[in-house]
């Protein structure tokens, strides 16, 4: 799939995301460059999908093959955002199974630790090779950490 239309490149010490309550900042001390793509209300795509994908092309030990960051704001319908995020990987992943992907509902109100999400986060790792992370409103991650040394 053309992302070309929905996406920038960009290297920021700071990337967020946010849509009325809920926001998430990737912090990028080393301002690697990444490629932002605007997934919902761009991308034609069949089906539910999410708000944002981040990719990091060609990071340090990851041969030929990029990192791909999938990030659904939600209130919290996080059983949605579970369901946003598959199809979206389904429909615009470089290589569904072997691409190294983190996955990120974030959520103004959710119980974050419960049996059915630690079954999805199994069923992500199983299926695409995906890190499925639940976390609150206001959450930070660093994409330096996320990329192999």
């Amino acid at each position: 799939m053309d992302l070309h239309e929905c996406s920038e490149k960009i290297n920021h010490k700071n990337i967020s995301f946010q849509e009325k309550k809920s926001k998430i900042t990737l912090s990028n001390k080393d301002l690697i460059e990444v490629t932002k793509v605007q997934v919902d209300n761009c991308l034609d795509i069949q089906g539910v999908k999410c708000d944002w994908l981040v990719i990091i092309d060609n990071p340090k030990g990851y041969s030929d093959t990029c990192i791909e960051i999938y990030i659904e704001l939600k209130g919290s319908d996080v059983k949605h955002a579970f369901k946003q995020i598959e199809n979206t990987i389904i429909n615009i992943s470089r290589d569904i199974q072997k691409a190294a992907k983190y996955c990120y509902v974030i959520t103004t109100r959710c119980p974050l630790i419960s049996p059915e999400i630690q079954n999805k986060k199994k069923y992500f790792k199983n299926k695409y090779n995906a890190v499925l992370k639940v976390k609150k409103t206001g959450f930070s991650e660093n994409i330096n950490s996320l990329i192999a040394v």
